[in-house]
């Protein structure tokens, strides 16, 4: 059984007290499974940070939501607890809303554009407003691939969605983004997807080719529609003010070690890519070529979704890329 938000934040909150420089020991929590590239990053980061500070910092990867589902670890980030997350630009928003513009639909096509908008001073600014709200990020550059739709039947234009329920993650972005595709989005864990799956509560899901065959989703659906409608980047929070208070060569191991995983993120996501599919289709699933450009039509007004965004924000980010 979980434990409680509020247990867990409890022990993060007297965890997070000044960090002794002999004994540093952080929580890393995920929700994903342990044949991911994102889980692996999350090991290579770990095994890389405790050697360059000779074991002094250990960092334990809790995955599957053993702290709790996404929404509620940012929350225990937020409130002190010295644990860091794997999560997106989507639920950062919760926070600073204009980063949610990261996760929108079509927006880049590969983890080059999106270095780009990471170096640009518009981020920069985006950066200083987390730490504000009391994040602090470890890694933003991992690419988590394209996300593709995985249903009962093929998907080729919006209109073959229409009415389809489907699984999204407790997010305003993706549930626009499927309002827009003419779906019926449902908020749904996603610990709890290859049951929903199963039990026909909704008929499709969507995420990473990874992601995808980690949860076993080919079990219990067959047909994966290649809409890429997210090319996925995921963030690593931290605590901002437990972070500031770390030694200053700790802060600086966890900050070019971040990097460097973001990096061997990418590089895993890319490369297995052909794998996953080669699986996929081993297990009887068959993919769908989609019309994308009906689907980046019909998504474009989801950029206007968004009151709390700064005004003019998607041509800002667009600007960027040029």
């Amino acid at each position: 059984m979980k434990p409680s938000l509020a247990a867990l934040a409890l022990l993060g909150l007297i965890a997070a007290a000044p960090a002794s420089a002999q004994d540093i020991r952080i929580r890393f929590a995920h929700s994903l499974s342990t044949s991911e590239p994102a889980h692996a990053a999350a090991e290579f980061f770990a095994r890389n940070v405790a050697a360059r500070t000779n074991g002094r910092v250990q960092i334990q990867v809790f995955p599957g939501e053993q702290l709790g589902s996404g929404k509620e670890v940012n929350e225990m980030i937020r409130q002190g607890a010295n644990v860091m997350n794997i999560t997106d630009p989507g639920y950062l928003s919760d926070f600073v809303p204009d980063i949610g513009v990261l996760n929108g639909p079509y927006l880049v096509r590969t983890p080059a554009e999106y270095n780009k908008l990471l170096a640009s001073d518009w981020y920069k600014g985006i950066e200083k407003r987390l730490e504000q709200a009391g994040f602090r990020l470890i890694m933003a550059n991992g690419f988590f691939g394209q996300r593709h739709l995985i249903a009962d039947k093929p998907v080729r234009t919006p209109a073959d969605m229409a009415g389809m329920t489907v699984r999204v993650p407790p997010n305003t972005m993706w549930i626009e983004t499927f309002k827009a595709m003419g779906a019926r989005p449902t908020t749904v864990q996603w610990s709890e997807v290859y049951n929903a799956l199963q039990q026909n509560v909704v008929a499709g899901a969507e995420a990473p080719l990874g992601s995808l065959w980690g949860a076993k989703l080919h079990e219990v659906r067959k047909v994966i529609s290649t809409t890429g409608h997210f090319t996925a980047f995921v963030t690593w929070p931290i605590n901002a003010g437990y972070f500031n208070k770390l030694p200053a060569d700790v802060q600086k191991v966890l900050l070019e070690e971040g990097q460097k995983a973001g990096a061997e993120m990418t590089r895993l996501t890319l490369a297995l890519n052909d794998d996953y599919m080669a699986k996929f289709k081993a297990a009887g699933v068959s993919f769908v070529e989609v019309d994308n450009a009906a689907f980046q039509r019909a998504t474009a007004p989801v950029y206007k979704a968004f009151p709390k965004w700064t005004p003019g924000l998607h041509d800002t980010v667009m600007s960027q890329l040029k």
